[in-house]
């Protein structure tokens, strides 16, 4: 079975798996939310990896974190074609690279966001470059090692006067957490195979 085929068949099972809704139960009590999607990019290789990316300290929010690849949906997008575009735009990733697999569990960030993880597969050490006004770093991270539940570390912090609980996990010097290790979790929940 291949990379994709795995994939895909995870995606649609019918496993009773527990996801995380959002960031913390801080869901946006019934406000609107602003519909976004990610780029999960499994790479194909004997040890699968994830291209991830380190955003700018410049930016206005959620500067220096970890992230996918994405952003909010563009006029007439769906989440596919809009994550597509966002890691063509932020990392030169071509569209015409990704065998898309499919649309996992969405997830809501306390900041007013719906997020659609698109899965795709994409052929090892492709030539990325970061958009230098978005992206800081691009790198990636073994499948394995994202998907292994002893690697999610639940951690609290106080930010705006309340207790808020997430997930971290370390990679090196790199520390993923927020809405990414959310839907990092998500899919490990999801994909419950030996990478």
């Amino acid at each position: 079975m291949t990379l994709a085929e795995r994939l895909a068949a995870a995606l649609v099972s019918d496993e009773a798996t527990a996801l995380i809704a959002g960031d913390d139960g801080d869901l946006s009590g019934g406000a609107a939310l602003t519909e976004a999607a990610v780029l999960v990019a499994v790479t194909d290789r004997a040890r699968p990896g994830v291209i991830l990316t380190q955003r700018t300290e410049t930016l206005r929010r959620h500067a220096g974190q970890v992230a996918f690849p994405g952003g909010r949906l563009d006029p007439g997008e769906d989440a596919i074609i809009a994550a597509l575009r966002e890691a063509e735009e932020e990392i030169a990733l071509p569209r015409e690279a990704v065998e898309v697999i499919g649309a996992s569990d969405r997830y809501r960030t306390g900041t007013g966001y719906c997020v659609t993880p698109v899965i795709g597969v994409v052929p090892p050490d492709l030539p990325l470059v970061a958009s230098e006004a978005e992206v800081a770093a691009v790198f990636e991270v073994p499948l394995d090692f994202l998907l292994d539940a002893a690697n999610h570390h639940a951690r609290t912090a106080t930010f705006q006067g309340r207790e808020r609980a997430y997930v971290e996990l370390l990679w090196g010097e790199r520390r993923i957490w927020g809405a990414t290790a959310g839907m990092i979790v998500n899919l490990s929940r999801r994909l419950r195979w030996a990478a």
